[in-house]
Parts: C-alpha cells; structure tokens; sequence
C-alpha cells in the first residue's frame, strides 16, 4: 500500500510538472524598442543610494516588484522608507516573489498595510498545478517611481546585495536606472504582475506621465519560461571578435553551449565571469561538464574573487549589451519570469566593458588542472547536480 501511494504522488509530480511545462512553452514573450536615458550600477552602495533617494523624493507613486526582499537591516531601511511616503499620501505597491521573499515576517507585512503600504506576494502556491505554482517564480526586479524613474537588473533587496553578510562578501551586480518613455513599458509590466495577484488594480493615467523619449534606444525583452535562450543564440550568433558573459549560474543546456562552441571555432574570443563560490546547492557541479568543454575549445573561465558575482550581462563585439534578470541557466530559459534590456548606446557599453574588465582582473582562471583535481564527492555530486540542473 505505501509502495503505491508513493507511485502514484511521483506520477502526480510528473504529471503536474509536465503540464505545467506545456502550458510556459505556449506563453509569449514580448521584444519592445523604446527610447531611453541609462545610467549604469555595479556597486550595492551606490545603487543602493541612489533608489533610496528617488524613492525619498517620490510624490505620487512608487511600484516596486524584487524576486527577494529581506527581513533585514537593509530590508528594514527600505520597508521604513516605503512606509514613510505611504504615510505622507504616496500611492506604495510592493510585489515580492513567494519563495524568494519568504523570509518576510508576517509582522513585517502587517506593519506595511497598517502604513498604507499595499503588498502582495507573487507567484504564490496553488491548486491544480501545485508543484509547478511552487516551481514558477517571477524572478524579476522592477522599480517606478512616479511614472518618471524605472530601475531593473540583477540587484535584490537585503543585507547581501548590499555587501553586509560576511558569508558573501561583497556583492557584484549589474543594474540600470531608467528615464524616458521605456518607463511607461516598465510600469506597464508591473501592472501586469501585479492584477494576476490583484485583479481588480486599475491602471490610472497619472501612472504614465508625458516623458522626453531619452537619448538611446534599447529593446526590452519581457519572458515567462521562454525565448532567453532563443535570444542569448541569436546575440551570440552575430558575433565576430568578442563575447563577454558574465553569470552567477552558468547551466545553459545544449542549445546555448553549442552556439557558444561554434562561435569560438570561427574564431571569436568568448571570456566568461562566474563567481568561485557558489551560492546555491549543487550549482557549481552541475556547471563544470559545460566548462570543461568550453575550456578545451580555448573559452577563457574567469572566477571572480572579490565578494559574490551575482551580475547577468553579454555583451558582443563591444556593440550590443544586454543587461538583466535572466541568469545563463535552465531555470531562467524554461521557468522563470524574467526582463532583460538590450541596448547599443556607445557610451553605456564603454562604461560596462571598463567594469567587465575590471571584475575579470579581480578574478582567478579556472584551468583543466584545477578541474580536475576537484575532490572525489564533489565528483559524485556532478551527475546528480546535472539531473537537478532545471530547478537549480
């Protein structure tokens, strides 16, 4: 009787993730251009400063959605600020991820709503499709405030990402501040996340006040557990001379490794920054048959060694930059939601080639010696991290 009762919950398993994985594959994705102003963040603490300051001088609206929020000292300065301008009349709608944001105190949430702060988890559990709803997270991190101001990248909010946990370190993400008409598509997305948890959200035309259109152009890619991949081939596709690629998950599967491979044998340079501690179970095993490969084709591994490398960027031939939430990864190609900006502007890719640099002189090359002289359980654990490789 228990032999079958356990059949039948690993077929439920299957079956609801199947199902779920049918249904992501029929979402559609969206690839807008719009125009834009960019400024540039790598540094917690300047980013850090900067979205604390235009949420300071917010007067009618702040929307904010991170994949996590922490309950911590630098959660906390953040949740104090949002229910300082809720308090003074500021409309405030904060959006976190289910898992990611778990750690939230209901007493956290509590104080939020008491404030004027509305709130509200997404990607939340539920039925029929339970373990794909547990599966599925929104992985995206989008800040407005007052229509005028967008912020996404890779940054969440909490003690690490600000380079406070000494576990970490410091913390090296990429992130952009936005102004000019991409803001209104910003807006727009967030919107769109937050009526499938609240489905009565109108959307009011103060939130898309008239814009200067910004002095670049950059294409906004918007997924549901598709077309990453799609787009990371095609960028890497049109190569001739360089591709940087900077990750802290690098599990890209065989469609993405093989247009990696190709580009190195006509003779591209292909560098990747990965960082040499991991923060996630069994994701540094289930990367090293992929760089292993990569390395024999003469792809230079650069792991960074000063703090975390947390950043998502490609960037090609100094040309064309994209810029994120999309890790190079299984999950972010096949489940999560992500949003990724790609952009030319000269002067922004300058400024991100001169970081990338100096992250990779900060970092220490992964050769085939040190591959191979990894210890005989972390040998063991890689054919199980490659199974598990989707949920990592």
């Amino acid at each position: 009787m228990v032999f079958l009762l356990v059949i039948a919950f690993v077929f439920w398993i299957g079956l609801d993730l199947f199902l779920g994985a049918r249904k992501r594959r029929k979402n559609s994705s969206s690839m807008k251009s719009v125009p834009a102003a960019m400024e540039f963040f790598a540094d917690g603490d300047d980013f850090f400063r900067s979205l604390l300051k235009d949420l300071d001088a917010a007067e009618n609206t702040i929307n904010m959605m991170f994949f996590i929020i922490r309950d911590d000292k630098t959660g906390n300065e953040f949740i104090d600020k949002l229910c300082e301008k809720a308090s003074s009349g500021v409309s405030v709608n904060v959006l976190a991820d289910f898992i990611g944001s778990k750690s939230i105190k209901r007493s956290t949430i509590k104080r939020m709503k008491e404030c004027g702060v509305r709130f509200s988890y997404s990607k939340k559990a539920s039925f029929p499709l339970l373990f794909t709803s547990l599966n599925e997270r929104n992985h995206r991190k989008i800040t407005v405030i007052d229509g005028r101001i967008g912020y996404m990248g890779g940054f969440n909010i909490g003690n690490e990402y600000a380079g406070k946990d000494p576990k970490f370190g410091y913390w090296r993400d990429y992130h952009l501040r936005l102004k000019g008409e991409v803001v209104h598509e910003l807006q727009k997305q967030f919107f769109k996340d937050w009526s499938l948890e609240n489905p009565d959200a109108k959307l009011a035309d103060a939130l898309f006040p008239p814009l200067t259109k910004g002095e670049t152009t950059v294409k906004l890619h918007v997924t549901d557990g598709n077309n990453v991949e799609e787009v990371f081939c095609s960028l890497i596709d049109k190569a001739t001379s360089t591709v940087y690629i900077g990750t802290p998950y690098y599990i890209p599967g065989s469609q993405l490794q093989k247009t990696i491979l190709n580009a190195i044998h006509r003779g591209v340079s292909v560098k990747i920054i990965l960082p040499i501690r991991a923060d996630h179970p069994f994701v540094q095993e289930a990367s090293y048959p992929y760089l292993t490969e990569l390395i024999e084709a003469g792809c230079e591994i650069h792991q960074y060694m000063n703090g975390f490398f947390h950043a998502k960027v490609l960037l090609i031939d100094k040309e064309i930059c994209d810029i994120g939430t999309a890790n190079f990864d299984r999950r972010s190609f096949t489940i999560n939601g992500e949003i990724n900006c790609i952009f030319r502007d000269k002067e922004m890719l300058k400024q991100i080639k001169e970081t990338i640099d100096r992250d990779i002189v900060q970092s220490e090359l992964l050769d085939m010696k040190r591959l191979k002289n990894r210890t005989l359980k972390n040998r063991l654990i890689g054919p199980l991290a490659r199974v598990l490789s989707p949920f990592l």
